[in-house]
């Protein structure tokens, strides 16, 4: 086996053997590459004596943890997963169905992943037609919100996806019930252009299975002119975790985000977050101020998060055109946390500007684990960004 074939074979395992942002994981992989970070988590290779401190290193902590290492930690969470290791079954069900499966340094590999810094993910199982490539960011925008939509939320999301596909854009969303659906259907509806993939969707779950069930004719639709994408293995099932991980792709391969409808704790917040935390633009669509389903957006509008937008006109202009990469905006934004790590700036966008809220409520919305939203806030603390009061812990107020 080739040393090509033995990345993509080991990257392969270590998806089904880690969780998406499994930060130990993917530390790992970074201190030592695929091949021996699958050999360490399967436990064929001892590791050095000096990995520790260098996993310290790659994940910015400090080290004095009282009992068991981080990585000691990581072997015990991966053991119960290492029996179940079978990449080349893996591989051969994404061939069978038409997929394949991308790594970093592929030709087709998007490079607008490559902002995520070590939340990168370690491969990407795609499926659709062979033909099409992902596009690039600047070419890409997701339409995000409720799966609960109104029919108020679905007249907006099918006007401004038919707008943005005629205007050359790719629609990015979850291929979930509601207002992904409905940017989906609108975006295969309306598109021209056969050399761009009509429509992307980033599942959570396998590509061998089509979820949710009852949209599984939409997904067959896009993966006939469009793409499927997930980070996770074929007979990978849908959980909370990894739909919120999953957010952090679609905002990453998204130059631009826009929530059509978001109810006050939708997963569609969590998305704009991470494309907040990663420096691109967010819209937002208002509505009525009596519907529960405009909550969210109205927050994001009312904390300054986002741009208010109402048609896919608007939508391009806060994207911007095709020649102008997102490089101006996104560096500006950035450089007042420069030198802030992956995890602190995705806690930063989870804190609310007013009222603070407890570290159990930023767990899921930050996607990291408790003792990692603790070390964060500290430090952020510690930077002037964020602040404890009597509600809890909320973003500091800029001079």
């Amino acid at each position: 086996m080739d040393a090509v074939s033995e990345e993509r074979r080991a990257r392969a395992a270590l998806a089904r053997l880690m969780e998406p942002s499994d930060w130990v994981g993917l530390g790992l992989v970074a201190s030592v590459g695929p091949i021996d970070a699958l050999r360490i988590a399967t436990g064929a290779l001892a590791p050095g004596n000096g990995l520790e401190a260098e996993l310290l290193r790659v994940l910015d902590r400090r080290s004095g943890q009282p009992e068991q290492s981080m990585l000691q930690d990581g072997l015990q969470r991966w053991a119960p997963r290492v029996k179940d290791l079978a990449p080349e079954r893996d591989l051969a069900t994404m061939e069978r169905l038409g997929g394949q499966l991308l790594v970093p340094g592929d030709e087709l590999w998007p490079p607008a992943l490559a902002d995520l810094e070590l939340g990168e993910p370690l491969c990407l199982w795609v499926r659709g037609d062979p033909a099409l490539a992902v596009p690039p960011a600047n070419r890409t925008v997701a339409l995000v919100g409720s799966r609960d939509s109104t029919n108020y939320g679905n007249s907006v999301t099918g006007d401004i996806a038919a707008g943005l596909t005629q205007r050359g854009y790719c629609v990015v969303s979850g291929g979930a019930y509601g207002i992904d659906a409905q940017a989906h259907r609108s975006a295969l509806a309306a598109a021209e252009d056969p050399s761009l993939p009509a429509t992307m969707a980033v599942m959570a779950c396998g590509l061998d299975r089509y979820y949710p069930a009852g949209n599984e004719e939409l997904l067959r639709s896009i993966a006939a002119r469009g793409l499927l994408l997930a980070e996770v293995p074929p007979g990978s099932a849908p959980t909370r975790w990894r739909f919120l991980q999953r957010n952090r792709l679609i905002a990453a391969l998204s130059g631009t985000t826009v929530v059509v409808e978001a109810r006050w704790r939708s997963g569609a917040l969590n998305t704009a977050h991470h494309a907040a935390g990663l420096g691109r633009p967010v819209g937002a669509v208002p509505g009525s101020v009596y519907s529960a389903n405009s909550a969210g957006t109205h927050r994001l509008l009312r904390d300054g998060s986002a741009v208010c937008v109402t048609d896919a006109a608007e939508v391009a202009e806060l994207a911007g055109p095709f020649d102008a990469l997102a490089s101006s905006t996104p560096q500006e934004v950035l450089a007042d946390h420069d030198g802030l790590g992956v995890e602190d700036l995705l806690l930063l966008d989870a804190l609310p500007v007013r009222k603070g809220v407890s570290v159990d409520k930023l767990v899921p919305v930050a996607g990291l684990p408790a003792r990692t939203v603790l070390a964060g806030l500290g430090r952020l603390q510690a930077r002037g960004l964020a602040a404890q009061d009597g509600s809890g812990w909320r973003r500091a107020q800029s001079s």
